[in-house]
């Protein structure tokens, strides 16, 4: 049975809400999904996930420095997340404030280790975006994601 795995970091709890409204969604989208701290995440967690979606607040335009410092040790394992499942999602102070770079930064890193992305034809295309606390419209995103992941996951690994 294929797993999913929800990766975040959070200072303000706005990233945490979103990862757990994630997990909670492919869970009960039908795909079994872990919500853990980055903190709390082994390399062999992303090893034996399916589908691995990665939250991070935006920090002068980039990921924060735990999730990548959790992606740099992954570099012994390079090749073992190829054709996974994954997506990113970030929260900022600000419009403008570099989300979308912060999550094309997650994103490729995602693709540089063979991962399939799955863009979205409605609402926040490349990954679920926050200004602040978030609101009913980002929550539905997260929502909207995680269902199509939790979808596409179990479509490509049955």
């Amino acid at each position: 049975m294929p797993t999913g795995l929800v990766i975040y970091y959070s200072r303000s709890g706005n990233t945490e809400q979103m990862a757990q409204i994630f997990s909670k969604s492919m869970s009960e989208a039908g795909l079994p999904t872990q919500c853990k701290s980055v903190e709390q995440v082994k390399i062999a967690d992303l090893l034996d996930a399916d589908a691995i979606v990665v939250g991070s607040p935006t920090y002068y335009g980039r990921m924060c420095a735990k999730i990548a410092e959790l992606f740099d040790e992954t570099v012994s394992k390079h090749g073992k997340l190829d054709g996974k499942i994954g997506a990113a999602f970030s929260s900022s102070a600000n419009i403008g404030g570099g989300n979308e770079i912060t999550i094309f930064n997650i994103l490729t890193t995602l693709l540089v280790h063979g991962m399939i992305i799955q863009g979205d034809p409605q609402g926040d295309h490349f990954g679920p975006v926050s200004i602040g606390k978030p609101d009913d419209r980002v929550l539905n995103q997260c929502r909207r994601r995680a269902q199509r992941i939790a979808e596409l996951t179990l479509k490509l690994r049955p």
